[in-house]
């Protein structure tokens, strides 16, 4: 990969609805067309919903079986999506968002590149 790609970066996001902090980033993924980025999300449901609540799964097959077309559709327009359900308190929220992926340096290897050998972490104290 010698030029930027176009994607998308998804991301799940947790927090409890009655608590103050801020939502916690619960994964990451990279996909690299529309139907690997909703595949992400649908597989995710899918895995989860026979420990949901009844609400929460019913959130999960609506998504599913009646807003994931509408869901492609948009990010093939390029538009940014979210998928959220509400489970027990906590509110679990996909994220798909138009991305362009940058090559990495010397990456086509397993080797580093000669700089990361540099790099010296600081501890904090």
């Amino acid at each position: 990969m010698n030029k930027p790609a176009r994607g998308y970066w998804c991301e799940c996001w947790t927090q409890e609805v009655s608590a103050p902090e801020r939502p916690a980033l619960l994964a990451s993924f990279d996909a690299y067309s529309a139907p690997q980025a909703d595949r992400w999300v649908a597989i995710a449901l899918r895995t989860i919903s026979p420990a949901l609540d009844t609400d929460a799964s019913d959130q999960a097959w609506a998504w599913l079986y009646e807003e994931r077309a509408e869901t492609r559709r948009a990010l093939l327009r390029s538009e940014p999506c979210a998928v959220t359900i509400t489970h027990a308190g906590t509110r679990i929220t996909w994220t798909i968002r138009p991305a362009l992926f940058l090559p990495l340096a010397h990456r086509q290897s397993a080797e580093l590149p000669a700089c990361a050998h540099t790099f010296k972490p600081q501890s904090t104290d």
